[in-house]
């Protein structure tokens, strides 16, 4: 089971709505609504197969989310699962599952249930990768919010089902304070100071990270108290190591900053709690996945 928040799971058939009016509604209301590719060349009203194609190794993603916009199109369809789910490893010639139905539904919804399942396995492969890099370290690999508006919680989402870690979802939901907040606060504890008593304040809790840029501000935040999550951001390995045994498990430690598959794993073996990548979201490469007829 993954964890993909209330918000998503109350949205997702508005959300598939406004990607089908994308698809087949002209903004400008001078066309008729549809797909008239399909509507003009293929008739409604027999039954046909089709299958999901995989075209290239990685980790399938999308799965489910496909089946949910088949079923909006039209409930009529019958969608076959062929022993895969989500987070599965798959290889070349690999067949995920099987429509049957209207083709003009089948068609309709086609394009749709690819860009997401390839983007998404995409991001769940990448994943997978660096999450393989780090095994036996202990270390959890996270996201960033460094992700496409409105597409957060489809990516953040194949995230987990690659085996990472989301970090916050938004700005609502952790107090991240960074080299500009610190800067613009007039420094590291009055950072701090002012987002605690913030809080206070206002009567909530999230928890508060802050960033660092040498083992000097790691001290001091230490020695300040008041957060619960400090970020060694763009440290080197040596100064990681030296980090996490200062910091000597008072603070959860998160190392961030140009971390890439070929140095994660000596970033990880300095044993710090988290390594938050931005490339998971933001440079994937999308698997290769098509929707093929069954004549």
């Amino acid at each position: 089971m993954y964890w993909i928040g209330t918000f998503f799971i109350m949205t997702i058939d508005e959300f598939i709505d406004l990607a089908l009016q994308e698809d087949l509604q002209d903004p400008k209301h001078q066309i008729p609504f549809g797909d008239h590719s399909t509507l003009s060349t293929v008739k409604s009203g027999s039954s046909q197969r089709a299958r999901a194609l995989i075209k290239q190794d990685g980790i399938i993603a999308g799965i489910a989310l496909s089946q949910q916009i088949f079923r909006k199109i039209d409930p009529q369809l019958s969608f076959e699962m062929n022993g895969y789910e989500d987070g599965d490893k798959v290889e070349y010639g690999d067949e995920i599952f099987y429509l049957e139905g209207n083709p003009q539904s089948i068609l309709t919804g086609e394009r749709l249930a690819l860009n997401f399942m390839q983007r998404m396995s995409g991001i769940a492969t990448l994943s997978r990768m660096y999450v393989d890099e780090v095994a036996g370290t202990g270390v959890k690999v996270l996201d960033t919010r460094k992700t496409t508006p409105n597409l957060r919680y489809f990516e953040k989402w194949a995230v987990q089902i690659g085996g990472a870690k989301n970090h916050r979802f938004g700005l609502y939901d952790m107090i991240m304070i960074k080299d500009n907040h610190v800067d613009f606060a007039g420094g590291i504890e009055k950072a701090i100071d002012a987002a605690n008593s913030y809080l206070q304040k206002n009567n909530f809790s999230v928890p508060i990270e802050i960033e660092t840029r040498s083992l000097e501000e790691v001290q001091r935040v230490v020695k300040h108290g008041g957060v619960q999550r400090v970020m060694l951001d763009n440290f080197t390995v040596k100064e990681v190591y030296d980090a996490v045994e200062f910091v000597d498990k008072r603070l959860e430690t998160e190392v961030s900053g140009g971390i890439n598959l070929e140095t994660i794993r000596a970033y990880a073996e300095a044993k710090p709690d988290y390594i938050s990548v931005g490339a998971l979201t933001h440079s994937y490469t999308s698997l290769d996945i098509s929707l093929k007829a069954l004549i």
